[in-house]
C-alpha cells in the first residue's frame, strides 16, 4: 500500500517548485486522508518546496467538522487556535494550517483523498481582477474540461479560516446539488485556487491544466478576449468515454 505521507511530501514539493509560480514562501496547503477519522495536512508556516515529515500534522476530522457545524458561528481566533492544537492526534506535532478546516470538510467528500490548495500568480491574476465568475464558469479548450471540470466553483473572497470553510462548504455543496458531483476545482476570489481529487497526480493535474488555462485566458484577453466553447460541446467533452478513459490513466477518476 502507498504510504500516503510519502504521497502527500511528494504533491507537496511538486507544487512548491519556484519555476511553477503556484506558492512561495509558506504560502498554500495540502492534505491527504489516511483513514475515516483522521488525514494529514501541511503545518503553519512551512513552506510547500522544502517540506518535510515534521512539516506535516495528522489530525482527526471530528474536532474540526464539529466547529463548522456551530450555530452561532461566532468563535474567537483563540478558539479556533485551542481546536487546531486540540484536533493533533500527536500533542508534539506542530500547529496545523490555519485553513485546517476548510480541508477536514472537503476530504469528506466522496472520492477526495487528496487537496492541493495554491496561489498561483496566473490564476490570481484573474481572481483579483473583474474577471473571476467569467473564468470560473466557461471553458476554453477539452483538456480543461477533462482536468478541471465543466465548471469550477466561485467563493467570494471570505476572511481565511472558519468563515471561509464554511463559505466553501456552502457553495461547494450548491454545485454539487445543480451540477450531480463533485467539482475538481474551487477558486478562492482574491485568494488561490483548491484542487480536489482521488490521488496526488490528480490534484497535480488539476492544479497545472487550471494554471495553463489562466495563462490562456489572460493572453487570449489581450487579443480581444477568449472564444468560449458552447455549452453543448462543453457537455459532450465532459461525457465521452474516451475522455473519461483519459481521466482515469490520469488518476483523475
Amino acid at each position: 500500500m502507498t504510504d500516503p505521507l510519502a504521497q502527500l511530501l511528494e504533491l507537496s514539493r511538486d507544487l512548491g517548485q519556484p519555476w511553477r509560480e503556484l506558492a512561495i514562501l509558506g504560502e498554500g496547503n495540502t492534505s491527504c486522508r489516511v483513514d475515516d477519522e483522521t488525514f494529514l495536512v501541511k503545518a503553519s508556516g512551512s513552506s510547500l518546496r522544502t517540506l518535510a515529515e515534521a512539516d506535516i500534522t495528522r489530525c482527526r476530522l471530528a474536532p474540526l467538522l464539529e466547529l463548522m457545524n456551530r450555530e452561532d458561528e461566532g468563535e474567537t481566533d483563540e478558539e479556533v487556535a485551542c481546536t487546531l492544537l486540540a484536533c493533533r492526534v500527536e500533542e508534539s506535532a506542530r500547529k496545523p494550517s490555519t485553513e485546517t478546516a476548510f480541508h477536514a470538510w472537503l476530504l469528506t467528500l466522496p472520492g477526495v483523498e487528496f487537496v492541493a490548495h495554491t496561489h498561483p500568480v496566473s490564476v490570481n491574476g484573474i481572481l483579483c481582477s473583474p474577471r473571476a465568475q467569467v473564468f470560473a464558469k466557461m471553458r476554453m479548450f477539452p483538456d480543461e474540461i477533462v482536468c478541471c471540470g465543466r465548471q469550477s466553483v466561485l467563493v467570494p473572497y471570505t476572511d481565511p479560516g472558519v468563515p471561509l470553510a464554511r463559505r466553501i462548504r456552502r457553495e461547494v455543496i450548491a454545485f454539487q446539488e445543480k451540477h450531480g458531483c463533485v467539482p475538481r476545482t474551487v477558486l478562492l476570489e482574491n485568494h488561490g485556487l483548491i484542487a480536489l481529487g482521488r490521488t496526488p497526480a490528480a490534484a497535480l493535474a488539476t492544479t497545472l491544466m487550471c494554471d495553463k488555462a489562466a495563462k490562456i485566458f489572460s493572453a487570449a484577453s489581450a487579443l480581444g478576449g477568449p472564444q468560449f466553447l458552447p455549452s453543448d460541446e462543453v457537455q459532450r467533452i465532459d461525457g465521452r468515454e474516451d475522455e473519461a478513459y483519459r481521466q482515469r490513466a490520469l488518476g483523475l477518476e
